[in-house]
């Protein structure tokens, strides 16, 4: 991972929600104790069809139910727009603000489309942070992944392997989100370092195997030999089935956390088989959540915050996998002393 950057990754040790991994320690956090219990936190999401999302909501959801039982915040209730629309969020951030929550929780659908209700919220007192898909209106705070030192990470792993030389493949995510836009500008300005690397081929996978696979199968016919694949999530698996019915030899796949990817890998590793598998946790709304009753709280908080990815390694595979339920990620739910320790830099 790139110096400079606070970056977790699974281990055997510690456990968490059934995953292990590294932890910062909380002993110096410097929680705010200010009186929340009467104040409601919303989650705005734009879209929910794949199990990063799912996953996700479901970790907003563990650790906010569990602060609404114990009297932290009123209520935490999740809302998730049917058609993933600039204008459905829209509405929905504007029904928010009239519905009296005091700090909403944004997965935007895009890095702008949002700013002007976001500029209407925080105008009528109400904070917003936005996380995963990240808004750029300044009022509100971001919580980000360095999506671009992802995208560079995949590329420096695959020209190792293949000794600088090789075809790639992008699978590219969800189309306009600024996590997509991110990763792939890693990958572009990283591979200028690497000339005898080329991308041969580039699809949207959405994040989604079985739109993955359909987009690789489609395009496959077109393509020389492929060495490598470059991936943003929940498209490494699709992608492996599609070279397999196309016949096509395996070559290196990025993947992405999902219990599929992490079982195929399993079995692709009896044979020799090495990648590597990284992406953001989907306990990212939980890192939200706390960042948002902190701010609520009165503690003083820059408005970009950087938190760390989760990245699987080799030598942690079957550990992770063991933990890891089918339909699931390997997944880091935070607590709020090790979200104000990552804040504190501590």
């Amino acid at each position: 991972m790139q110096s400079g950057r606070l970056a977790w990754r699974v281990l055997s040790g510690a456990v968490f929600a059934g995953i292990a991994i590294s932890s910062a320690s909380p002993a110096s956090a410097q929680v705010a104790t200010g009186d929340t219990s009467a104040q409601k936190i919303a989650l705005s999401n734009n879209y929910a069809g794949n199990s990063w999302r799912q996953m996700m909501l479901k970790s907003w959801s563990n650790v906010a139910d569990a602060a609404v039982k114990q009297k932290v915040v009123a209520a935490a209730p999740t809302f998730t727009t049917a058609e993933s629309q600039a204008t459905e969020q829209v509405q929905q951030i504007q029904n928010l603000i009239l519905q009296g929550f005091k700090a909403i929780a944004v997965d935007a659908v895009s890095p702008t489309a949002l700013n002007g209700v976001i500029k209407q919220a925080c105008a009528a007192g109400v904070t917003v942070v936005s996380f995963d898909g990240i808004a750029t209106e300044p009022c509100a705070y971001r919580i980000a992944v360095d999506f671009q030192g992802m995208g560079k990470m995949q590329v420096d792993y695959l020209a190792k392997r293949l000794n600088g030389k090789g075809n790639l493949l992008e699978i590219r995510g969800l189309a306009g989100v600024s996590v997509d836009d991110e990763i792939h500008r890693g990958m572009v300005d990283e591979l200028k370092k690497y000339p005898n690397l080329k991308v041969v081929g580039s699809v949207h996978g959405d994040w989604t195997q079985t739109v993955a696979q359909k987009q690789v199968a489609g395009i496959l016919p077109t393509l020389p030999q492929i060495d490598g694949v470059l991936t943003q999530g929940g498209d490494g698996f699709g992608t492996a089935q599609a070279l397999k019915a196309a016949g096509r030899p395996t070559p290196i796949i990025i993947l992405g956390n999902r219990q599929e990817e992490l079982a195929w890998w399993a079995d692709q590793k009896k044979s020799g088989y090495e990648t590597m598998s990284v992406t953001i946790p989907p306990g990212a709304s939980t890192f939200a959540f706390w960042v948002t009753q902190q701010l609520l709280a009165g503690k003083k908080m820059p408005h970009d915050i950087r938190m760390p990815v989760l990245e699987v390694k080799p030598g942690e595979l079957e550990a992770v996998l063991a933990k890891t339920p089918p339909g699931s990620l390997a997944n880091k739910e935070y607590t709020r002393e090790e979200v104000v320790a990552v804040v504190d830099g501590k």
